[in-house]
């Protein structure tokens, strides 16, 4: 299926996504990004030396989990023009990550191209600290105009996040 600039409304949520974290989640996410500080990997530096409760996600884990979270929504067609998120507290293994989105506005610019603004959150549930907020993201992201349509072949001045 895929989704088209019709089926999304200012002031709609989206999906939610949670996601059990695991130690794996954040060594595999280090690695993938090729972050060797020991904080995301060696629990006896991170709680003795740095004072964290554990390892711990790190940004561009994070950053990746947003974009899936988004690309999830839109399906394949859909293209991030712009991304920024605030980091407030950290993710921790055995955290429960729950993605949590809101359309906050709908355009189309000069050139054709629709876009969906969006307001995500990523609550993590714990059960002996209750949730707490972890993180914030606001996104500018092309969907489709039609089933014709495709963000990914934009260029030059078609393109413009």
């Amino acid at each position: 299926m895929t989704l088209t600039i019709d089926q999304v409304t200012e002031g709609s949520a989206l999906p939610g996504l949670g996601y059990n974290v695991t130690a794996t989640t954040v060594v595999l996410g280090a690695l993938a990004s090729r972050d060797w500080r020991p904080m995301h990997h060696d629990y006896k530096f991170a709680t003795v030396r740095n004072g964290t409760q554990d390892i711990f996600l790190n940004t561009p884990n994070l950053a990746a989990w947003f974009e899936r979270y988004i690309t999830d929504w839109t399906g394949p067609r859909g293209r991030i023009g712009r991304m920024t998120f605030r980091m407030r507290d950290s993710v921790y293994p055995d955290d429960h990550m729950v993605f949590a989105g809101a359309i906050t506005a709908v355009s189309t610019d000069d050139a054709g191209c629709a876009w969906a603004d969006l307001d995500i959150t990523v609550v993590v549930s714990d059960d002996e600290a209750g949730d707490r907020l972890c993180c914030t993201c606001t996104a500018k992201v092309a969907v489709p105009t039609d089933e014709n349509d495709n963000p990914w072949a934009r260029k030059g001045d078609n393109w413009t996040p």
